[in-house]
């Protein structure tokens, strides 16, 4: 046995020159000994591709696959020579101090290596590897873990009160008393042994609920296969650097080690996983090109949530909503002992989504009153910071129950002709089309032109002294410069530019003056409450108009600019 170990340590050896693997691993134990400290644990990571090493040698392949806690054993014994040979980490004293940690690429595509829980008893007790795909649909947060321990002897004539010969690191499956308890012997002298605290290693933990990704189909309301089957939850475990590294809602795959977890009467089937990879879904439903992520806006991503009419929530509701808009994040409260910490807790979610509601001015909740400036909104019963935390306002000029004509006239064609194509450029674009371009857009990274500059700087700078009053001083909110920066480059990607123009600052601009009046009544700068799209857009002599339009509003602007702009130079082109 000791020299099919000892072929195995060879062979190992040979893996990790050729996959670069002892590269990486001579730079780790670098950052080990620049640190000039003294370790209880020396952790190493090392990925392996089972394929490569089973055609080197079929007995370590096997041995990966099937004892992969005996064979991190081999990987430890070859770093271990390895660094006493060369010298690298003086303060490393004994081969028990190094912690390996494997990380396989794949498994064999065969189904024995494939996490199925429907047949019982699970054969948890295996330690082998298992891949599983699975959707993350709960976690915990991270805490932490023993990752290794120093004890010693309290004999102090036992040549084991000193040194680094009992050291335990933490293994798949293993609990934290599996690690650090009070009631270890020596094996020496058969005194107790105590753990030198100064030596504790702590790592981190996450916890997380996945299900099987088969519930996908069993959604769907029928099987192919007649067969009754059993889909269950299971827990894994993330360590170290693998915490956070999941997110609710996504599809992973995995791979890791099953083991079984005791809480008094009750246990749990567990895995500890070594590699994490996200599944692309191709899986996009529903009737239409976009989706809403309903319940919770936490699991929103990188799209609208729409939260409805802001006079319906009450003021908690409405606060928690300032403070949301305002720091892009929320906070969830964990209590302690529900979960049987010691201590209560707080964790901060950032939210990638943005928030759209309305006001319905119709409602009898709204009293309106007779000092309302001209061309101002009715805002009375939504606090001013709350308004200031959405950004823009915009004014839909026609009731609920009646719609613009070119919108009734479009929903009904559609209505009438479902496969019919409305629009000639609809034989020349499809949606994938569109949704291509809207990607490619995004991505453009964009500068602003100094004129652009110019015109965005002289308009906030104008705008915060036309608009202010003797008690608050200005109305204009510090965010509306990053919103006209925003808004201009948006208008510019969707142009596929990537320099910002003249053009883009005066739409931006016109977007937040019409929203200032909305809040605040007009200003010198006297604009009308739609004046991006005024006309019906539906020829070409509508958007002639509609230029013509827009060069009437830059002249304007920059008269207003000129007129009460603190000393502000614009360039004009005179014609």
């Amino acid at each position: 046995m000791h020299r099919e170990i000892q072929k195995m340590r060879e062979v190992a050896l040979v893996y990790l020159d050729r996959s670069g693997g002892l590269q990486k691993f001579m730079q780790d134990c670098k950052k080990y000994s620049d640190s000039k400290q003294s370790y209880a644990v020396y952790r190493f990571i090392i990925s392996i591709n089972p394929s490569d090493i089973a055609e080197l040698d079929a007995t370590l392949g096997n041995y990966i696959l099937h004892n992969p806690i005996q064979a991190a054993q081999i990987f430890q014994s070859v770093c271990f020579i390895a660094i006493k040979t060369l010298s690298i980490i003086e303060q490393l004293q004994t081969e028990a101090q190094i912690s390996i940690l494997l990380k396989p690429t794949h498994l064999p595509p065969l189904p024995s290596y494939v996490l199925n829980l429907a047949p019982f008893p699970f054969n948890y007790t295996s330690q082998r590897f298992y891949m599983s795909e699975g959707i993350a649909i709960a976690m915990g947060i991270v805490t932490k873990y023993t990752q290794g321990a120093r004890f010693l002897c309290t004999e102090e004539t036992c040549q084991f009160s000193k040194g680094f010969r009992y050291i335990r690191v933490h293994l798949p499956g293993a609990t934290e008393s599996a690690t650090v308890r009070n009631d270890f012997v020596c094996g020496l002298c058969s005194s107790p042994l105590q753990e030198d605290m100064k030596f504790r290693v702590l790592g981190d933990k996450q916890i997380v609920e996945m299900i099987d990704a088969k519930v996908l189909n069993a959604l769907k309301g029928y099987s192919n296969d007649k067969s009754h089957f059993r889909i269950q939850t299971f827990t894994v475990f993330l360590r170290d650097e693998l915490a956070n590294k999941m997110k609710i809602g996504n599809h992973y795959k995995i791979i890791g080690i099953p083991a079984c977890v005791q809480n008094g009467l009750q246990a749990t089937a567990c895995i500890e996983i070594n590699s994490i990879q996200l599944c692309k879904q191709s899986d996009k439903h529903g009737t239409g090109s976009a989706s809403i992520q309903a319940c919770s806006a936490v699991l929103a991503k990188g799209g609208i949530c729409y939260i409805g009419d802001l006079a319906s929530y009450k003021k908690d509701k409405l606060e928690l909503l300032q403070s949301v808009l305002e720091s892009r994040t929320t906070t969830v409260f964990i209590p302690g002992k529900k979960y049987g910490e010691e201590a209560d807790q707080q964790v901060t979610i950032s939210l990638q989504t943005n928030f759209w509601s309305y006001v319905d001015s119709s409602s009898k909740k709204h009293i309106q009153k007779d000092n309302f400036l001209i061309g101002q909104m009715d805002m009375s019963l939504i606090p001013p910071n709350l308004v200031d935390g959405f950004g823009l306002l915009i004014h839909n000029e026609f009731p609920s129950c009646q719609q613009s004509s070119p919108l009734v006239h479009h929903t009904l064609k559609k209505a009438i002709h479902p496969e019919a194509m409305l629009y000639k450029v609809s034989q020349q674009f499809r949606m994938q089309d569109y949704e291509e371009f809207i990607l490619f857009a995004k991505n453009l990274h964009v500068e602003l032109s100094p004129e652009a500059e110019s015109l965005i700087q002289g308009y906030y700078l104008t705008s915060r002294r036309v608009r202010r009053d003797s008690t608050h001083g200005s109305t204009l909110s510090a965010s509306a410069l990053k919103i006209l920066i925003s808004l201009s480059k948006a208008h510019a990607k969707l142009s596929l530019r990537k320099k910002v123009l003249e053009e883009d600052a005066l739409i931006a601009i016109l977007f937040l003056e019409s929203s200032l009046t909305l809040k605040h009544g007009k200003s010198a700068l006297c604009i009308a409450p739609n004046p991006l799209f005024p006309f019906d857009l539906n020829d070409e002599n509508s958007l002639q108009q509609r230029d013509s339009h827009l060069i009437q509003c830059h002249h304007q602007l920059l008269k207003f600019i000129g007129a009460y702009g603190p000393g502000i130079h614009v360039n004009t082109n005179e014609e």
